[in-house]
């Protein structure tokens, strides 16, 4: 899952460096909306707005935005009220298994769509339930220091799984009903929280040793990230690091 990872470091980066703050700005904004609409507006008392607007501070996100964002989540202004959450799964180029989190105000169109990106990459979105089962969902904690030993003292009694190296930073892996007690500890050890959301981890990986397939498999993880309705993008493709550098540079 190295590969996978890094890659999707890479993405986040690329995403500032190419001054996509729009595009990034109205996902944030998605999630925050979502986020209020569905648990309040109050994130002293609602867990995932906490963390959205925490994401969103994080990319600079200005507070009206944020402000505003919120109130369409909670019906004080127009434009949260058809939003809905779905998951796409879908296989990429090699057999790679995706999941792809969106939250969108048209079903219909958003799945044509998304159909569409999977077939032009060489790959083709599947039922429900067809890859889902392949990944664990869980809670990702990711503290920016890089001091596993003191991460793992902080995190341990309030429910950590793994704890693991990542770049300069350090993740934390929990249950999903821990995530919130995890992220509290790292705060109650003065530890800094980069970021703090579920994800999907992938209990087997794909192996992609080929350049080709290599491209093609990253070009439609891109492809799909880059759309305007999509959140997240999971896949359980593994890649060796100079591999994932020659085809990335």
């Amino acid at each position: 899952m190295a590969g996978h990872s890094h890659w999707a470091n890479i993405k986040r980066t690329k995403g500032v460096a190419d001054a996509r703050r729009g595009q990034l700005f109205s996902k944030l904004a998605r999630e925050v909306s979502m986020a209020a609409k569905l648990g309040g507006g109050d994130p002293n008392f609602n867990p995932r707005l906490r963390r959205a607007v925490s994401a969103a501070r994080a990319e600079s996100m200005p507070a009206d935005n944020i402000e505003r964002a919120i109130k369409k989540g909670t019906g004080e202004l127009e434009g949260a009220a058809a939003l809905e959450e779905i998951v796409y799964e879908g296989y990429g180029p090699g057999g790679v298994a995706m999941v792809v989190e969106a939250t969108t105000d048209n079903k219909n169109r958003s799945a044509a769509e998304i159909r569409s990106i999977f077939a032009k990459n060489g790959g083709n979105l599947a039922g429900a339930g067809s890859v889902a089962w392949m990944f664990q969902r869980r809670g990702l904690v990711v503290v920016g220091v890089a001091d596993e030993d003191a991460v793992l003292e902080a995190t341990l009694e309030a429910g950590a799984e793994d704890v693991r190296a990542a770049e300069g930073q350090v993740e934390v892996i929990a249950p999903g009903d821990k995530l919130d007690l995890v992220v509290k500890a790292v705060e109650a050890a003065k530890l800094p929280v980069s970021a703090a959301r579920f994800t999907y981890l992938p209990q087997n990986t794909t192996p992609v040793t080929d350049e080709e397939t290599a491209a093609k498999v990253l070009h439609l993880y891109e492809a799909l990230d880059d759309h305007d309705d999509v959140l997240n993008v999971y896949a359980n493709f593994e890649m060796a690091p100079d591999l994932l550098a020659k085809v990335t540079a």
